[in-house]
């Protein structure tokens, strides 16, 4: 007896209706990196495993999906290693390759490989699927979409008020009013890890931090005090923990905070100039908010961080991130190259869309008119009409069978298609055709030869 099907769990079947909705938002996010001056890039979908590791702390090199190599890959690890089941020692001798976890390292690996091609500073966006083995919950797959546009070889702010813009573009073309686009500078993280004591543990310190919204402020200084942060330091962090006022009041807590650390400082300048910018431009739909317990776990990031966040009431977590790394294309040895880039998390802005009712009624609509089929003389004069219309770029199609109209009528109702034409004999004989609006029922009689305005909307 055959198994009934399934598919690994954090992925999906995407269904026509689902695959036109997730395409309204690429085409969105694709118009607006155009707009902003940004190329398209792709790179495979698995990596040497060397390129991957090391690169988004432990707890992300724990989400890598491996790729065994193929033959008869265990015949190669000697008894010793295999019989120590430690998979940290087997792992290397059965797997080089994995499945790209994020697109950030990926560019940057290709930066590296091609720079002798680019004209820097070079925008790219890149539109791809990754991998995580993540823990499956609501908004979290272990196979889904990144949208990212990155700038390399620059280092003004300017562009961290770029990509914010960018941001508020793609929410404002998508109809997402009120988003919050919160922003941090890792080097005011440094300098706070510097002056609690902390410096050592700045990795253990901005991972535990990173999981304030998750977790609770409780939760988070357990998880500091596990990793060997000592009391008097958390303590010593703790206004973080309740920071509140405007931007200016919570600005000047942090200088006093960090007036002992030239990094720290450094950070605050940073996000005054780049919050000042934006201020002074203005955003169409968007908020800017100052978040000093953001972290963004990753590594790399060295400068302002940023992450979005739904509008006020919707329970997601970030549908966008991303940062400065002053240094990234370093690890794969050309050095000193800056650069900042954002991501956007298509299946999180899928769900927020979805709730907030914010798809239009036409999106998933792939059909604008079904010729119903009548035999097979009228069948053949309404394939003809159908190309006609094609040819004007209408979506056209001919129900193929001469069933009952009865069961073409409902079929072209399942398919929500606004309009059904109908070509029988005596039309025929008259050169003409009825078009019925099916929400409204109205009909009209046309020429054969005559294209509806109706169908062009």
């Amino acid at each position: 007896m055959a198994h009934k099907p399934s598919i690994p769990k954090g992925t999906r079947d995407f269904s026509p209706s689902e695959i036109a909705k997730r395409n309204h938002i690429f085409s969105a996010i694709k118009k607006q990196f155009e707009i902003f001056g940004f190329q398209p890039i792709e790179t495979p979908s698995f990596e040497n495993s060397e390129t991957l590791l090391g690169k988004y702390g432990d707890e992300g090199d724990r989400l890598i999906f491996k790729i065994l190599n193929s033959g008869d890959f265990i015949s190669k690890v000697d008894d010793v290693t295999y019989s120590s089941k430690n998979s940290t020692s087997i792992a290397p001798k059965i797997t080089e390759k994995a499945l790209r976890y994020d697109l950030t390292v990926p560019f940057a690996r290709y930066v590296v490989m091609h720079q002798n091609e680019l004209d820097f500073p070079f925008k790219r966006y890149q539109i791809q699927p990754v991998w995580r083995a993540d823990r499956p919950q609501k908004g979290r797959f272990r196979e889904f979409y990144q949208c990212d546009a990155d700038v390399v070889g620059a280092n003004s702010l300017l562009q961290e008020v770029e990509l914010i813009q960018l941001y508020d573009s793609v929410f404002t073309e998508l109809g997402l009013k009120g988003t919050r686009i919160k922003i941090n500078n890792r080097k005011i993280l440094s300098g706070i890890a510097e002056v609690i004591g902390a410096k050592h543990l700045l990795i253990d310190f901005t991972v535990a931090l990173d999981k304030l919204d998750k977790i609770g402020e409780g939760k988070v200084k357990d998880e500091m005090l596990n990793k060997g942060i000592s009391q008097s330091a958390i303590d010593k962090a703790s206004p973080l923990f309740s920071m509140k006022g405007s931007v200016k009041e919570q600005l000047t807590q942090l200088r006093g905070l960090l007036s002992d650390s030239a990094v720290g400082i450094t950070g605050i300048d940073e996000l005054e100039a780049i919050i000042s910018t934006v201020t002074e431009l203005g955003l169409k739909s968007a908020n800017l908010q100052l978040d000093v317990t953001l972290a963004r776990g990753l590594n790399y990031y060295t400068g302002a961080i940023f992450e979005v966040s739904a509008p006020e009431g919707i329970q997601m977590g970030s549908i966008g991130g991303g940062g400065r790394y002053d240094d990234l294309t370093g690890i794969f040895g050309l050095k000193d190259v800056s650069g900042v880039g954002i991501s956007f998390g298509l299946d999180r802005i899928y769900l927020v869309l979805e709730e907030l009712n914010l798809f239009p009624e036409s999106v998933d609509r792939s059909l604008n008119v079904l010729c119903l089929n009548f035999g097979d003389k009228e069948g053949l004069a309404a394939l003809k009409l159908v190309a006609r219309l094609r040819n004007k770029g209408i979506k056209a199609d001919l129900y193929p069978s001469t069933t009952k109209v009865q069961k073409q009528f409902k079929y072209a109702d399942k398919r929500n298609v606004p309009y059904v034409i109908l070509l029988g004999a005596k039309e025929l004989e008259n050169g003409e055709f009825i078009l019925k609006d099916m929400v409204s029922g109205e009909q009209t009689t046309h020429k054969i030869d005559e294209t509806p305005n109706a169908l062009f909307n």
